[in-house]
């Protein structure tokens, strides 16, 4: 009960700083809800659905990248990751509960940017939603690891997407394949192996990352 207490507290730290700065949730917005607007205009009326249904899992991994790039900035900045790390807590909380923290506004983001997207495009089918629902878990857990790895560099802003977007090019087969297949049962499953291999990984090596 106590790392739950402890992921909890963490989690609602983040929540709570994103609700009296909003710095992040309203840039990924703002990027999803353009590209969308953008692409509309500029793709071919009688675009494949494979082309718009690629579109969709772009702009997902790119908005994500948005959240992921500003998770561990302000702890870097104010020096509160070196207290956190030196806190009497398993440090892998700090992990999960960054990567609920942003699995939270990367919702929050779908919510808006998923009904624009079928506006301007077409439908989503329930495979698609639950593709979308795994993927968000696989960029969080990827995500979190890496961008902790990053902002310690002076080039946190270039290093993590080199370091993610290889990582998330399995997240965006899996998806388009659910979307457009007529069975998308391996590929659901595929987007929920990947979900739990790499946050096995990235649970049991959080530690090792931060204390480097």
């Amino acid at each position: 009960m106590s790392y739950l207490a402890d992921v909890r507290a963490l989690a609602r730290k983040d929540l709570l700083l994103e609700l009296r700065a909003r710095d992040t949730l309203p840039a990924m917005l703002l990027f999803v809800v353009a590209v969308f607007v953008v692409f509309h205009f500029s793709l071919p009326a009688r675009s494949s659905d494979l082309a718009a249904g690629g579109l969709l899992w772009v702009a997902i991994i790119f908005t994500a990248l948005l959240a992921l790039g500003r998770a561990f900035v302000p702890e870097r900045e104010q020096h509160v990751l070196d207290a956190l790390v030196l806190a009497p807590c398993d440090r892998s909380a700090i992990w999960l509960a960054k990567a609920l923290a942003t699995l939270t506004f990367l919702v929050l983001a779908e919510l808006v940017a998923v009904p624009v997207f079928a506006l301007f495009f077409h439908g989503l089918d329930a495979a698609t939603l639950l593709a979308i629902a795994l993927a968000d878990i696989g960029i969080c857990a990827v995500g979190t690891f890496l961008g902790a790895m990053a902002v310690a560099t002076r080039a946190r802003d270039l290093l993590l997407p080199l370091l993610f977007l290889p990582l998330a090019i399995p997240i965006v087969i899996g998806g388009v394949g659910a979307s457009v297949v007529e069975s998308p049962g391996r590929y659901l499953g595929f987007l929920g192996l990947y979900d739990l291999m790499f946050a096995l990984v990235c649970w049991a090596s959080f530690e090792y990352v931060v204390t480097e």
